[in-house]
C-alpha cells in the first residue's frame, strides 16, 4: 500500500468501529484528534495496519492536558491527541498495545499526574525520590525551581523485578560508573555467568529540559536543544529549529540546509568512529580502539578549526547556520574525507580477520528482527536487525531530497551487525559530505524570522546519528515557547538492551551495553 493510502484506508477502519477523527494539518504531520474513551482502540488499530508508535508526550492547558502519540508508517507521520480533564486524568494505555509506549507513559504519569488504566506498570520512572507524591513538575502552576530538600533521599526501594530458583543471584551496576559515563543503574539476575534477566533504571540525570523551555524565545530554546544530549547538539539543535521554522512558515537558504546537513554527518562520522574503537575497546582489542580514537580526534580537530566547535555545539539556529565554508575549507573536508576512507580501509582487515574478535562479536548480544520491530527501535540498533528505516530518506528533508545514498542494513542483529552498520553509515556520510559541497552556491545562510502567531505547533523530523529525532514545539505569544518535547532515539533504543543481553553471559555485557550506546542524557530529559 502507497504511503499517500495507508491513512486513508487506516482512517475507514476507525469509521467502521465508530472512531470519530477530527483531522486537521500540521507542517510535518497530520494532526488527528479523537475521544479519550478510544485512546487504547485506537492503538489496537494501528499495530494491526503495521504502524509504528514514534513518540508520546503530554501538556497542561488550562483546565485540562493535552496526551499527543506519534505514529509512523512508510514516512507518513500522524499526531494522535486527546484531551483528559485536570481534575481527574485518567486515559487508557496504549502500552498495553505498543511496548514503546512504556516507559513514555510512565514519564506523563510521574510529570503531570495522569493515570493510565491497564498500564503494565504503575512504578516510578522519572520522578525518583526527588519530588513529594502529589507534585507534578511538568504542571503549569508547578516553579521552576520547586521545593527541593537540601538533599534528595536515596531511591532505594525502587521494586526490581525479583528471580528466584537454586544458583540464582543478583548483580547490581550502577548508578555511578567508572570514567566519564552518566549514571545508570542495571540490575541483573543470573545463574554462574548466564542473564536470566537485565532491568534498567534510568532518569539519575534528569535536567528538567522540558520546564525550563517554557517561556524562551526561539533563540534560546535552539541552544537548550542543542544540550538535550551533548553528542546529539546538530540532531536535537535541528530537530527543533525545523519545529521552529516550521511553525513560523520559513523557509531556509539553499546554502544553509547543505551546511546543516555536512554538521549532521559530521557528527554521524564523529560518533560512529568513537564507538567503533570503544566496542573493540571492550574486548581487549586495544590497537583498533586506539586507531578508531587517533582518527575521531583529527575528525573534531577539523570540525574546531573549520566550524569554531569540536563538537558542532551552536552552529545551527532558528532561520539556517551561523557558519559558512570557504573553498579552501571545502577542499580540506574533501582531503580529510578521502584520508579517513583509507585509514579505515587500511584498519578493517585488521578487524574483519582477527578470530578472537570474532568470537567475541558475532552472535553477542543478538536483538531478533520481530523485537526490533515490537519496541520500535531506530537507527543502527534497528538498521542492524532488518529495520528498513531512515527518516534522511523516507521523509526527506533538504538537503537530503537532492541527494542520493543507500541506507546501511543488516540482518543477523548481533554485536558485530551493529558494528558494521556503523561502518556502512560512516561511508555513506563521506558521500554525502562530498554530494553536499558539490552543491554549494552562492546565497544567504540566515533567513529573516517571522513570529509565529499563538498557537502555532509543528513537528521537526530528523535522522540523527543514533537515530530519527523528534521535536515538538507549541509558541505562545509573544514569539515565547509554550511547550518542548524532545524525543531522542535512545528513549526507544535503550529497552533493547533488556532483551539483547538475555542468554549472554555477564563478562558480555559491557560490549553489548556500547553497541546500543544509548543515551542516558537524551533518556533524561
Amino acid at each position: 500500500m502507497s504511503a499517500a493510502n495507508w491513512t486513508a484506508d487506516f482512517l475507514g477502519r476507525l469509521i467502521a468501529d465508530a472512531i470519530t477523527v477530527e483531522q486537521t494539518s500540521l507542517p510535518s504531520a497530520s494532526l488527528w484528534q479523537i475521544e479519550s474513551h478510544h485512546w487504547q482502540q485506537f492503538a489496537s488499530l494501528a499495530v494491526g495496519q503495521d504502524v509504528r508508535w514514534v513518540a508520546g508526550w503530554a501538556e497542561h492547558v488550562g483546565d485540562r492536558f493535552l496526551i499527543n502519540a506519534c505514529f509512523e508508517k512508510q514516512g507518513v507521520y500522524v499526531l494522535s491527541r486527546t484531551i483528559v480533564n485536570a481534575a481527574k486524568p485518567e486515559l487508557p494505555s496504549q502500552a498495553t498495545v505498543y511496548p514503546a509506549a512504556s516507559r513514555s507513559e510512565r514519564h506523563t504519569q510521574d510529570m503531570f499526574g495522569v493515570h493510565f488504566t491497564g498500564h503494565p506498570d504503575h512504578r516510578r520512572w522519572t520522578r525518583h525520590q526527588a519530588w513529594a507524591k502529589h507534585d507534578y513538575p511538568l504542571r503549569k502552576d508547578f516553579p521552576v525551581q520547586g521545593e527541593p530538600e537540601s538533599i534528595t533521599p536515596p531511591d532505594k526501594d525502587y521494586q526490581f523485578v525479583k528471580a528466584h530458583g537454586e544458583g540464582v543471584y543478583e548483580i547490581p551496576v550502577g548508578p555511578v560508573h567508572a570514567g566519564i559515563i552518566e549514571p545508570g543503574h542495571f540490575r541483573f539476575q543470573a545463574v554462574g555467568e548466564l542473564i536470566l534477566n537485565l532491568e534498567e533504571r534510568l532518569g539519575y540525570v534528569h535536567k528538567g529540559i522540558e520546564k525550563i523551555a517554557e517561556g524562551r524565545t526561539p533563540e534560546s530554546l535552539a541552544r537548550l536543544a542543542g544540550r538535550v544530549s551533548g553528542d546529539t547538539t546538530v540532531g536535537h539543535c535541528w530537530a527543533a529549529c525545523r519545529a521552529m521554522e516550521q511553525a513560523a512558515g520559513i523557509e531556509i537558504p539553499p546554502r544553509a540546509a547543505l551546511l546543516r546537513g555536512i554538521l549532521a554527518e559530521r557528527e554521524r562520522v564523529a560518533n560512529h568512529l568513537g564507538d567503533m574503537g570503544a566496542i573493540c575497546n571492550d574486548v581487549a582489542f586495544i590497537f583498533a580502539h586506539m586507531q578508531f580514537s587517533r582518527l575521531r580526534e583529527l575528525w573534531l580537530r577539523t570540525n574546531a578549526a573549520v566550524f569554531g566547535h569540536r563538537l558542532l555545539m551552536d552552529r545551527i539556529v532558528p532561520g539556517g547556520v551561523v557558519c559558512d565554508l570557504s573553498e579552501a575549507d571545502c577542499a580540506l573536508i574533501k582531503q580529510e574525507a578521502v584520508q579517513l576512507s583509507k585509514e579505515l580501509s587500511e584498519i578493517l582487515p585488521a578487524i574483519d580477520l582477527n578470530s578472537s574478535l570474532e568470537d567475541r562479536l558475532y552472535t553477542a548480544g543478538y536483538l531478533s528482527p520481530e523485537i526490533a520491530a515490537a519496541l520500535g527501535t531506530v537507527g543502527y540498533v534497528g538498521r542492524a536487525s532488518g529495520q528498513d528505516r531512515d527518516v534522511r530518506r523516507d521523509a526527506p528533508y533538504p538537503p537530503y531530497d537532492q541527494a542520493s545514498f543507500r541506507v546501511a542494513l543488516e540482518e543477523q542483529g548481533d554485536v558485530a551487525s551493529r558494528f558494521w552498520v556503523r561502518y556502512k553509515e560512516i561511508n555513506a556520510s563521506l558521500k554525502l559530505i562530498k554530494q553536499f559541497i558539490a552543491q554549494l552556491a552562492a546565497g544567504g545562510t540566515l533567513a529573516g524570522w517571522r513570529t509565529p502567531t499563538a498557537g502555532s505547533e509543528s513537528l521537526g523530523i530528523v535522522e540523527g546519528w543514533r537515530g530519527e529525532l523528534i521535536a515538538y514545539i507549541r509558541f505562545d505569544a509573544d514569539n515565547k515557547i509554550a511547550r518542548y518535547y524532545p524525543r531522542d532515539p535512545s528513549i526507544l533504543n535503550w529497552p533493547a538492551l533488556e532483551k539483547l543481553v538475555l542468554d549472554n553471559i555477564v563478562p558480555d555485557f559491557p560490549v553489548c551495553n556500547k553497541s546500543l550506546n544509548g543515551s542516558y542524557s537524551g533518556n533524561d530529559l
